[in-house]
């Protein structure tokens, strides 16, 4: 059987909401995605097999709609998914678990280096091969994105505020291209990036008195 006939069901409409039709694998999507950032906050390992199940779903949505960096990205987000659950199981001194750290002024440079190069690259390269109707929207997001699974990967604190920005670009971009349920699952994962941001920063802060102790 192709993979296409595989494939191929999870975009027929689930349901039509005004008009547009969400498809399955926007719906299975909505779920694993909400489910992989609640674990990611708890800080529990099983966010990462769920979490690549998630980004190949949501990489038939984008790919449908047209959001080809971000369709790409769940690719590159595969890999950064098997290093991050590696990160997290051997990461730490010792080859321990990771802990919660904050991010470096060496580790700022070159990752806000590169997103500013990549964003840049990426908007050309959509804006001159493809047809997206928001070519350096579409290269913002991606470029944050990476640098925030990156310091997800790394369990760096500052990859929640990466997050945050991700998201309040990504709600209206998605309504804009109709994906509203996709929309709606970014709303969520706003709310819960806020609370990530607050469990990882009160687990960072406790780290000294467990050592102590």
């Amino acid at each position: 059987m192709a993979l296409t006939d595989l494939l191929g069901p999870l975009l027929e409409p689930a349901f039509a909401f005004r008009g547009v039709s969400t498809s399955w694998a926007e719906v299975l999507g909505f779920a694993s995605g909400a489910l992989t950032v609640w674990l990611v906050v708890r800080q529990h390992i099983a966010n990462w097999p769920i979490g690549v199940a998630n980004v190949v779903l949501l990489g038939l949505v984008f790919l449908s709609a047209g959001l080809y960096a971000d369709a790409a990205l769940q690719i590159v987000y595969v890999l950064l998914g098997l290093y991050g659950w590696w990160q997290w199981l051997y990461g730490g001194a010792g080859r321990r678990r990771l802990s919660v750290t904050r991010t470096g002024p060496a580790e700022w440079t070159w990752l806000v280096s590169a997103g500013v190069a990549a964003t840049a690259a990426l908007t050309a390269v959509l804006a001159t091969w493809t047809d997206s109707a928001v070519p350096f929207w579409d290269a913002l997001t991606t470029a944050l994105s990476l640098m925030a699974t990156y310091g997800q990967c790394r369990k760096l604190l500052e990859s929640w505020w990466l997050w945050i920005a991700v998201d309040v670009i990504y709600i209206p971009l998605y309504a804009y291209k109709g994906l509203y349920l996709t929309g709606a699952l970014y709303v969520i994962f706003l709310a819960l990036c806020v609370a990530g941001l607050l469990a990882w920063r009160r687990d960072m802060a406790a780290q000294p008195v467990a050592v102590a102790a």
